[in-house]
């Protein structure tokens, strides 16, 4: 079996790759000339090629060479507070990289089958009794990243019922694990306490609103959700993936500093505050889990002490 994985150097991608090589599968990921390998340096069972994603050609020349059998497509930009920056960017980078990949494949090799990631962020705003979310949730987007996972997943419905495209759509929930990203919050509490246990930082620890209640699983119970949403997952049908708990951006501040004996006082700052944020994020994973079977499994403190001990062992 071959499998492409865009964006692999990512931080879902490199999981997605170490779960991939624990298949047996022929993995294949797609990289930018500017593209770190921090995240895959220790795989060596992964074929990388230099594509852009954005440009229709250089898709069409990739589909034609790898002819996957199956495609998770986790290449975008991510951060929301980016998207803030620049909207037009986001949307056109998100959009326009899935586009190239459907046409590519309905042209080529149209029995390929398709995961594309999409948000929890989509939900927006949400109501008080519309908690746990479903996915017939109303979408209500409050940032440019969410409006173009919202386009991305429309699309991916479009493809599937026009030209029979096999592609399963995934909302995920937050996730986090070891490589997260430093701009988001959980990785971001764990990369500052651990510069402050190693003396780099002065002992306070920047925050932005701590009020704002998430749905954390793990990355790499996300990976395998991903894998068994292609599989088993209904062709242009939604899937919700999340871990059904809510935790309060403080009470996961408050586990990461419970995990150190540094004193760390917290301050806000409030170049970290979003221009609307999104109040809560809580998902009803029940529709995957009947489909799939698929729950989470690794506990959110064990989690959290394998984020924090990745960053204690950065340089």
């Amino acid at each position: 079996m071959k499998v492409l994985v865009t964006g692999i150097t990512g931080f879902v991608g490199s999981h997605m790759a170490e779960f991939l090589l624990d298949q047996q599968v022929e993995v294949t990921g797609t990289i930018r000339q500017r593209s770190r390998l921090d995240h895959i340096k220790h795989l060596k069972d992964i074929r990388l090629v230099e594509c852009e994603l954005r440009d229709p050609f250089s898709v069409e020349s990739l589909i034609e060479e790898v002819k996957p059998d199956l495609i998770f497509h986790l290449a975008a930009q991510s951060f929301v507070p980016t998207s803030w920056n620049s909207p037009m960017d986001t949307i056109y980078n998100n959009v326009s990289s899935q586009v190239n990949i459907f046409e590519a494949v309905r042209r080529i090799h149209p029995g390929c089958k398709i995961q594309i990631a999409c948000s929890s962020e989509e939900y927006g705003h949400v109501e008080p009794h519309e908690v746990p979310i479903k996915e017939t949730n109303p979408l209500r987007p409050l940032s440019p990243y969410a409006v173009s996972k919202v386009t991305q997943e429309v699309l991916g419905y479009q493809y599937n019922k026009s030209y029979g495209l096999h592609v399963v759509l995934t909302r995920t929930f937050n996730h986090t694990g070891p490589r997260r990203g430093e701009n988001f919050v959980t990785s971001n509490f764990s990369k500052q306490i651990a510069e402050i246990e190693k003396g780099k930082q002065p002992p306070v620890l920047y925050v932005g609103n701590l009020q704002a209640k998430r749905d954390f699983t793990d990355v790499r119970d996300i990976v395998r959700a991903y894998w068994l949403a292609v599989h088993h997952g209904v062709p242009g049908e939604t899937y919700n993936i999340a871990s059904g708990t809510c935790w309060r951006i403080e009470e996961v501040l408050n586990k990461l500093l419970a995990l150190s004996s540094v004193d760390i006082e917290v301050k806000e700052d409030p170049q970290r505050l979003r221009p609307s944020d999104v109040e809560i994020l809580l998902g009803d994973y029940s529709k995957f889990h009947k489909q799939t079977g698929w729950k989470p499994e690794i506990p959110f403190d064990q989690t959290l002490k394998d984020l924090l001990n990745y960053w204690r062992a950065q340089p």
